[in-house]
């Protein structure tokens, strides 16, 4: 970033003092970064992030390299395109999948993150705590389903899902004991793993925004 560098960080510094609910481990990991990366630049440690490390963590604020700089934190949002947020899907809680919107509508529209395009994309809200400290609840989730399976890319992944009950999950998916069978797995280790779970369909989750970072359109 050169001449830049110090100004990137300088600005850095000054978001997170005016918006103390925002933590900078939480845009570290959102950034795919290290989640002491931020702060490490705060402190000095770091003096010199990449281009393309300045560019990820200005996505997740919502704002470009160039409004950090400005110290500009105005975030984008009305001329950036907006996804559907279909429902809620259980971490940990019971959750029925509801398919009552008509495509392209949904509980609420929420801008779309920049990493990501909008087309064939589905947004649903966390609901319970089996999958802190990866999601936390309210985080919402992105992902793309083109048919009604459970794909071979989807085991061992952390996947939206629907059981044969008509319920709707995000978990780790991992093939069962028996044939035709997966297990559902949690991250919080205060958690139960599902066994013996029958799917109607598994897609994997690719890209996440956690509660403070959902700009609802």
């Amino acid at each position: 970033m050169r001449n830049d560098v110090h100004s990137f960080i300088t600005g850095l510094r000054a978001f997170f003092d005016a918006h103390s609910d925002v933590r900078p481990a939480t845009v570290s990991a959102a950034a795919g970064l290290n989640k002491s990366a931020i702060r490490k630049m705060l402190t000095g440690d770091v003096a010199s992030p990449r281009q393309d490390t300045a560019e990820r963590i200005a996505a997740v604020l919502n704002l470009t390299v160039e409004q950090i700089i400005a110290q500009d934190f105005e975030r984008r949002g009305s001329s950036q395109p907006t996804v559907a947020v279909a429902g809620l899907v259980g971490a940990g809680a019971i959750v029925d999948l509801c398919d009552a919107y008509p495509k392209g509508e949904g509980i609420f529209q929420v801008v779309c993150p920049p990493q990501i395009s909008p087309r064939g994309v589905v947004a649903v809200e966390v609901k319970g705590d089996s999958m802190v400290p990866v999601y936390q609840p309210g985080t919402i989730l992105f992902y793309s389903r083109d048919s009604i399976c459970v794909p071979l890319e989807a085991i061992g992944r952390i996947c939206v899902c629907e059981d044969e009950d008509g319920r709707a999950w995000v978990k780790q998916v991992k093939t069962g004991s028996e044939e035709g069978t997966f297990s559902l797995i949690s991250v919080n280790p205060t958690s139960e793993t599902m066994h013996g779970v029958r799917l109607k369909w598994a897609a994997p989750v690719r890209f996440s925004l956690p509660p403070e970072f959902v700009e609802r359109a």
